[in-house]
């Protein structure tokens, strides 16, 4: 069974004539309106060359399977900046040095750019957006404001960053595409993309689920719910949809980001009280809305990603 079609009915067969024309144009409509929120300023990458280049980790890595699905990566994203939004330094470096309070968008899409680079892109392309996120991290220094001081490329920090995203992107996999994920596989993930963390400095990265948890358990002490934090949340709750048409499934994915943070995340955000309705509520509503973007990406990266692999080299 397909990382697609796991837990799900399988695909309605495609319209045809007047039919195939209209699915088409929705389909295309769908697929601008994703693109919009997926692209922006930064570095332009070309997916389906050089011929035969597998990138960093190939077509069978599982990264490449967990990263393929837009709604669970968009659900998982958002609730790994609300985990991120935790740490006090961390924290404290993106409010000093990004934009995110006037441009949340384009902060979503650098990550994503960054994301879907380094797992899908060549080989030379990945490396080289690791190279430009270090080199922008040499100058993001500062001070907390209880004093301490901070800077982005500190291999802890880093590290913190790391998880709390690869974490968010594994729990939106196993929730809304694939629950039978063997648990092999899903450590095998975390190792693949500690690659990733450790080209970028960080050190001490988990490789397995229970390195995973463990750290998380061990970080909680460090994580405070400030007003910085709520800022965050705020801005994140209130982000402007990329079109018009997007707006409904931007608010499900919103609530579906939170329903996947750790209890204790839930918690220190003040998300608990209504944990259970929102589930009741987020799950089926992703599932029906997930499928409809799987079908509007037909031509996605990790798809021109693969034909790419697969090619004959020049």
């Amino acid at each position: 069974m397909s990382e697609q079609h796991a837990g799900r009915r399988h695909d309605a067969p495609e319209p045809t004539g007047l039919g195939a024309q209209l699915a088409q144009r929705l389909r295309m409509a769908l697929a601008e309106s994703v693109t919009h929120l997926t692209t922006g300023s930064g570095p332009k990458l070309d997916y389906s060359s050089p011929p035969g280049d597998p990138g960093l980790f190939g077509p069978d890595a599982v990264c490449w399977k967990v990263h393929a699905d837009f709604a669970a990566m968009m659900a998982g994203g958002i609730s790994a900046l609300l985990m991120q939004a935790l740490h006090p330094l961390a924290l404290a470096g993106v409010w000093d040095h990004s934009t995110f309070r006037s441009d949340i968008l384009g902060r979503l899409r650098r990550t994503a750019t960054f994301i879907a680079g380094t797992t899908y892109g060549s080989r030379a392309d990945a490396l080289a957006l690791i190279e430009r996120v270090k080199t922008i991290h040499e100058s993001v220094t500062g001070a907390a404001p209880d004093g301490r001081p901070y800077r982005a490329s500190d291999p802890a920090l880093l590290t913190w960053v790391h998880v709390a995203e690869v974490s968010s992107f594994l729990a939106a996999y196993l929730r809304y595409v694939n629950p039978l994920l063997p648990g092999a596989a899903q450590d095998q993930y975390y190792a693949e993309t500690s690659t990733i963390a450790r080209l970028l400095g960080a050190t001490e990265v988990p490789r397995s689920r229970a390195e995973v948890a463990a750290y998380l358990a061990a970080m909680q002490p460090e994580l405070v719910a400030s007003e910085r934090t709520r800022e965050v949340v705020r801005v994140l709750m209130n982000a402007p949809a990329p079109r018009p048409a997007m707006r409904p499934a931007g608010a499900l994915m919103r609530q579906a980001g939170i329903d996947l943070l750790p209890p204790f995340a839930q918690q220190m955000l003040g998300f608990d009280n209504f944990a259970r309705v929102r589930r009741a509520i987020v799950q089926p509503g992703m599932r029906t809305v997930a499928p409809v973007l799987r079908w509007a990406l037909v031509n996605g990266v990790s798809k021109r990603a693969r034909r790419r692999a697969a090619a004959q080299p020049r």
